[in-house]
């Protein structure tokens, strides 16, 4: 699926995807500024989070509770040196959970991701709109 949009459609944006019954680790690629957390702070959103939403830059994993035993984890790998500290923190475990987790900079850690993904590609145009491709 490709979609252009500005980032006044990004509730719009969220719901498409999760109706589209993506898997439940989602890797989102694009450059610093695409809007991958902006992005991901919606999907949270639409997923039923009631709490505010962060960057997880510095604590590498923000955690939020859907329901009693459903958790959304997002992940920002950025400052990672290497999958072992990917693996010391414990990324396994939640990437395994069966939870939603949605991960930026997932080319840092390409060994420990899971066979069953989707991807979601943000590409910033000319115009300030964006590109969104979704595998």
């Amino acid at each position: 699926m490709e979609i252009i949009f500005s980032l006044d459609d990004l509730s719009e944006i969220a719901k498409k995807i999760v109706s589209s019954n993506p898997k439940k680790v989602i890797l989102f690629n694009g450059v610093m500024g695409a809007g991958k957390t902006t992005l991901i702070k919606e999907l949270v959103k639409t997923l039923g989070v009631k709490q505010s939403t962060s960057s997880p830059t510095f604590s590498l994993v923000n955690e939020y509770q859907i329901s009693k035993n459903e958790f959304v984890y997002h992940f920002d790998v950025y400052r990672l040196k290497n999958e072992t500290e990917a693996l010391d923190m414990g990324i396994d475990e939640y990437l395994y959970s069966g939870n939603w987790c949605f991960i930026e900079w997932a080319t840092n850690i390409p060994n420990l991701i899971p066979d069953e993904h989707s991807v979601i590609s943000l590409n910033v145009l000319s115009d300030g709109k964006r590109q969104l491709i979704f595998e």
